[in-house]
């Protein structure tokens, strides 16, 4: 399974970590590629892009909070990020919210947390249920 990988230069290095953690899966790194100050919505729109074309099914995207970047790829319909900064809320957006995007504070969280919260994010599947009720909702929202 392809698995989408997004930075800007606030998360390069920890996303270069994480690619190295986990090194079996098949990455589409869609950048930034150095520590060069970058603007972080176009890392997140690259995630927004690669989801909703297919490219891949799931995706990491990482800036020094994990905000600004998420807000960018949630502008996407096909978007659900999920701003976590511990493993038990990457296993519960997955389970609860079938997000597909998990985004990381690189000023925030450690390695060592996020590989936990990657792990958690990439093991979890979406439970359904009575959840798939609400997922649907977060789809196609009432105006």
């Amino acid at each position: 399974m392809k698995i989408a990988i997004a930075a800007d230069h606030a998360g390069y290095d920890l996303k270069e970590k994480l690619k190295q953690s986990f090194a079996s899966i098949d990455w589409l790194d869609l950048g930034t590629h150095s520590e060069e100050s970058v603007d972080y919505p176009a890392y997140g729109f690259a995630m927004g892009q690669a989801i909703t074309d297919g490219r891949a099914r799931l995706g990491i995207v990482i800036c020094g909070s994990g905000i600004g970047i998420s807000i960018a790829a949630n502008r996407y319909a096909a978007v659900r990020a999920a701003l976590c900064a511990n493993a038990t809320m990457a296993r519960l957006s997955r389970q609860h919210n079938d997000a597909n995007v998990l985004a990381l504070g690189s000023r925030i969280i450690g390695l060592d947390v996020a590989r936990d919260c990657v792990g958690a994010f990439l093991d979890t599947p979406f439970e359904g249920g009575r959840h798939q009720r609400r997922a649907d909702m977060l789809a196609t929202p009432e105006r």
